[in-house]
């Protein structure tokens, strides 16, 4: 099921609820009941509730935000790193050259076409993938340079398979998710308790009242879809995607 299509049912359910709610309490209210008696002390905690809740809200935003940029650029600095490798082994002979070029090819294919599936289904990545970028670093380290222009690159091709290794690792420790479960117990409550508050405050069935109730609860569900997509920086549709090995290694295809 498209994850569009679930935000679309979530936000609709939303808002049938609470207008279901408020039309179904309405029917147990008396005609003479004036809503001018909710005390004033109750207007103030329902909005210090409400901006309290706005502002949790947007912190979790901001974090999965971060968290997802964070992915995204992480995997940019490891199909660099390796782009890295592929110009620098030039000076190398053309037997080895054309070697560690192939290996690495071998490994961006493989992340772009079965461990990114892979990783987005599972949130993990495979042990097929470290071992063919062990390949990668043991081409390299294996030759010993024969001439001062294979030694000067000898030492930046390590650092740089380095590189991507270290890359690879903050890739697989952002595949699951990040908000911890306790979070989004806070958030679903707090969601709740805000919503709910809509009935404190005697909302009747007017057309504007109504409408306004449905609306904030559309709002309250789109923010927490839009949390927990960013939770999954690799495995939802807004999320960090492999166009950087695509756009370094155009000779791959996806």
């Amino acid at each position: 099921m498209s994850e569009w299509l679930v935000l679309s049912i979530a936000m609709a359910a939303a808002c049938v609820v609470v207008i279901t709610i408020v039309l179904i309490n309405n029917r147990h209210v008396r005609d003479d009941d004036d809503t001018s008696e909710t005390p004033d002390v109750m207007d103030y905690m329902t909005m210090m509730i409400g901006v309290i809740y706005a502002i949790v809200l947007g912190l979790a935003i901001a974090g999965v935000w971060e968290g997802r940029g964070a992915a995204q650029e992480s995997v940019r600095q490891e199909a660099q790193a390796l782009h890295e490798v592929q110009e620098r082994v030039q000076v190398y002979p053309p037997d080895v050259r054309d070697r560690i070029r192939a290996d690495v090819d071998a490994y961006v294919s493989y992340v772009v076409n079965t461990e990114w599936p892979h990783m987005t289904e599972h949130e993990t990545v495979t042990d097929k993938g470290g071992a063919l970028l062990d390949t990668v670093r043991g081409d390299i380290t294996q030759y010993a340079p024969k001439t001062d222009l294979e030694g000067q690159a000898y030492q930046p091709l390590v650092d740089a398979v380095a590189a991507a290794d270290d890359a690879r690792g903050t890739r697989a420790q952002n595949a699951g998710p990040t908000m911890p479960g306790v979070v989004w117990f806070g958030l679903i409550t707090g969601a709740v308790v805000t919503v709910g508050l809509i009935f404190l405050l005697q909302i009747r069935r007017t057309f504007r009242e109504l409408l306004l109730a449905g609306l904030f609860s559309v709002l309250i569900a789109f923010l927490l879809f839009l949390i927990w997509d960013f939770d999954a920086a690799y495995g939802r549709g807004i999320s960090a995607t492999a166009q950087p090995f695509l756009d370094l290694f155009p000779n791959i295809r996806s």
